[in-house]
């Protein structure tokens, strides 16, 4: 059962991502269309850069872009490669193609609707593409069903595919010799740390039946951290929807595998007076919504605000340009960068930490039958 529950939403957590889209980019449309009215300064235009690059480096993408060269005349050069996009449209049915048809704000025609690539939200438009606004300058174009493989999803599958090699591999040593090889020699400790330090002090004797899931979730959050890392614009931890999906998988997990000993603490607390009861019936309910939702925000707000950090040091050196900036800035941004590599274990051990704490919670066994009596004696 408890591996049923951990594949589904493992598969829903995969296309989650595709339906996280991003209201912070409607601002910058506004932003836009102040600057024809309101030449900006140099240092203001450097500023509205680096903003945008931020928001481009956290945000998720239809496609995979390693670099962007801009050129002397204002043009960009997307430097990567397209996915795969699938949408669904009420109208016309299930689409499918690959990101680049979107290139260069072109309009995708397919089955008789005309789509486009809108702050990627892809909306149905005219043949003409021509995007409506409200008052807010948010789009108010039909929306369709987006089951894209972006960015994010394709790190997700390239994690667990990575996972599935590396684990599959260290078992099938161990069934030649209990001795560690290869990437093993490495795994291998950390493995025993999440078992020893992690489900055994938190859960107890039942710790065995949630290790599956310990460790998966461990190594899943280290890697996109890790990868997280690295300049390609991969923010998958940083995305709510991701962080959303793992804190439910927790949360289920523990509701679905809890003794009657957790249910009673929380709707009727033993050796405790019945006013007392009632007062914390409430309370009690509202901690069960409270736990995932701080794993969630915790795990996105950590990771979040390293990359915001980072990418606006690196944006400082092109608003300022002057010599005490461009030594300023890069040696910060290498001691931020740093300490991103510490958090990106920590946030890791941290999460799977109060997973098996909520575990252990759940199957705490409670000896009451005296306990009433010594509240009343």
């Amino acid at each position: 059962m408890l591996k049923r529950v951990v594949l589904v939403l493992g598969f829903l957590s995969i296309f989650s991502v595709s339906n996280a889209q991003h209201e912070a980019a409607a601002s910058a449309e506004a932003q836009h269309s102040t600057e024809a009215t309101n030449p900006l300064s140099e240092k203001e235009k450097s500023l509205e850069e680096v903003n945008e690059f931020k928001q481009h480096h956290i945000l998720d993408s239809h496609s995979f872009n390693i670099m962007v060269e801009k050129k002397a005349d204002g043009t960009e050069h997307h430097i990567g490669f397209p996915l795969p996009v699938i949408f669904y449209d009420k109208a016309n049915g299930l689409h499918t193609a690959m990101s680049s048809v979107f290139d260069h704000d072109q309009v995708f025609a397919s089955k008789g609707g005309y789509y486009k690539l809108f702050h990627e939200k892809i909306l149905k438009t005219d043949a003409a593409g021509n995007i409506t606004m409200d008052e807010h300058h948010h789009a108010t174009n039909e929306k369709v069903l987006d089951l894209s493989i972006t960015k994010s999803a394709l790190m997700i599958i390239l994690t667990a595919l990575l996972m599935i090699w590396i684990f599959g591999s260290m078992a099938r040593n161990y069934k030649k010799s209990l001795v560690p090889t290869g990437i093993g020699k490495l795994m291998e400790p950390m493995v025993l740390f999440v078992r020893d330090e992690i489900a055994k002090p938190n859960i107890g004797h039942n710790y065995k039946k949630y290790m599956s899931y310990l460790l998966t979730v461990f190594f899943f959050i280290l890697f996109l951290n890790i990868f997280g890392l690295m300049p390609f614009g991969i923010n998958v931890t940083g995305n709510i929807a991701i962080t959303l999906a793992l804190a439910l998988i927790t949360f289920v997990i523990t509701q679905v595998t809890a003794n009657k000993n957790y249910w009673q603490h929380i709707f009727w607390m033993p050796g405790v007076p019945v006013p007392m009861k009632l007062v914390m019936l409430p309370i009690e309910v509202l901690g069960l919504f409270i736990k995932p939702f701080s794993l969630l925000i915790r795990l996105f707000a950590n990771m979040s605000a390293g990359h915001l950090i980072i990418m606006s040091l690196i944006g400082l050196i092109y608003v300022f340009k002057n010599v005490i900036a461009g030594v300023a800035f890069p040696f910060l941004t290498f001691v931020l960068y740093l300490l991103e590599v510490l958090v990106a274990f920590l946030q890791a051990y941290i999460f799977t930490m109060l997973s098996a704490v909520y575990f252990g919670m759940a199957n705490e066994e409670h000896g009451h039958e005296g306990e009433e009596g010594e509240i009343a004696h």
